[in-house]
């Protein structure tokens, strides 16, 4: 059963599948937080709830897609990775600045299958079905570029890590 819940803020965890822009009843972007059992609505846009997840990590969503692209050269829709060490990498759908910007957690997704109208239906490994107002193509390269940046970081960050342990220890 899905539980639905109203919520002027929102915290971003490896649970989370995507945070969705949606205009509510008036017209206004909303944001639906999808979980993988539950679901909020969200008075934010998904790029700011996506923007305080960063900080939460020491850092901003600028500085996030800053770092995307000094790593894969990415300067337009870039990917990025919130905290690397709980898997939380996440992939715009559009340009962050425009509002309507929805927000995927990489990890979550199972497959992408076209939908009528130009929109695409995304597919979680739970099962759970949503269809986005974006492109099979553009969500496939999003999908793809995504991989690819996860790749590179994971990469360094193994690199770092055997290049410390090789080191001795300073205070043993």
């Amino acid at each position: 059963m899905m539980n639905k819940f109203n919520s002027s803020s929102y915290e971003i965890t490896p649970l989370t599948l995507a945070v969705i822009s949606r205009p509510n009843k008036d017209g206004k972007i909303e944001t639906l937080a999808l979980e993988e059992h539950d679901e909020y609505r969200v008075q934010h846009s998904p790029s700011k709830i996506i923007d305080q997840a960063c900080k939460f990590f020491g850092s901003s969503l600028k500085g996030r897609q800053e770092g995307t692209r000094d790593i894969y050269g990415i300067k337009h829709k870039a990917p990025i990775c919130i905290d690397p060490f709980s898997g939380m990498y996440f992939l715009p759908t559009l340009s962050p600045a425009n509002p309507s910007c929805s927000w995927i957690a990489h990890s979550h997704v199972k497959t992408l299958h076209k939908a009528a109208n130009s929109c695409t239906e995304i597919e979680f490994k739970n099962g759970r079905r949503i269809v986005l107002e974006a492109s099979y193509g553009i969500l496939l390269n999003q999908l793809e570029r995504t991989a690819q940046f996860r790749y590179l970081l994971e990469e360094r960050i193994k690199y770092l890590q055997r290049r410390t342990e090789m080191v001795a220890e300073p205070f043993a």
